[in-house]
């Protein structure tokens, strides 16, 4: 049975669990715990990285028999390509090539704030930026109910996930963008996601690792 490793957050992980699970890909959620404050030692991972046989150890990472694969991008890919999820069309294609760099761009200044000691000074300008970077997203999607179009594809996960987050930092910052917090409930009443959230199998995790400034759940 695949494995899919990464510490026990969201991040990056939880667009993978999203994907597996609305594909019903059988796999084993495995997670490994920083230590406790003030070191948050990771040596539970570093004893380990270099005898998997992983290129370019990180995490998180996954096995599918002889197949390891780091990166959660690369992750994601494999996953979409064997459920024809990376666009079926050219166009569609294009789009989940733009949509998942744009995912990373979109995640990636969210993730300093919250890792950032000075969160509570920093925070007030970075919401202010926030209906810029909603109104890009709102504006590609358009009328589409997915963002490569009429299909949904590997991308919709880690923008599902970035909506999410953004909600628990600005409370109604979709509310402006009709589509967008369609997007999101969408996503959310997906009968697998649905299933999944409901099912056993189903942790809710914070965001972030214990480190950050801002880690809802």
């Amino acid at each position: 049975m695949p494995e899919l490793w990464y510490w026990d957050i969201r991040a990056l992980a939880e667009p993978i669990r999203l994907l597996l699970h609305y594909v019903e890909e059988d796999f084993e959620d495995k997670t490994l715990e920083v230590g406790p404050p003030p070191d948050y030692n990771k040596d539970v991972w570093r004893k380990q990285k270099d005898s998997l046989g992983l290129p370019f150890p990180n995490l998180p990472y996954y096995i599918d028999g002889d197949v390891k694969i780091t990166q959660s991008n690369a992750i994601l890919r494999y996953i979409g390509r064997k459920h024809n999820m990376c666009g079926s069309t050219e166009d569609e294609r294009i789009r989940v090539d733009i949509v998942e760099n744009q995912a990373t761009d979109f995640r990636w200044p969210f993730l300093m704030l919250c890792y950032n000691p000075d969160f509570e000074n920093l925070k007030d300008d970075y919401v202010k930026k926030v209906p810029g970077i909603l109104k890009d997203f709102s504006d590609f999607l358009g009328d589409r109910p997915w963002f490569a179009g009429q299909n949904i594809t590997i991308v919709d996960f880690p923008m599902y996930e970035g909506f999410d987050n953004l909600v628990k930092l600005v409370p109604g910052c979709l509310d402006s963008f009709q589509n967008l917090k369609e997007f999101h409930a969408r996503f959310e009443a997906l009968p697998a996601i649905m299933k999944y959230f409901k099912c056993e199998k189903y942790v809710k995790r914070p965001i972030h690792s214990n480190k950050t400034s801002f880690s809802p759940y």
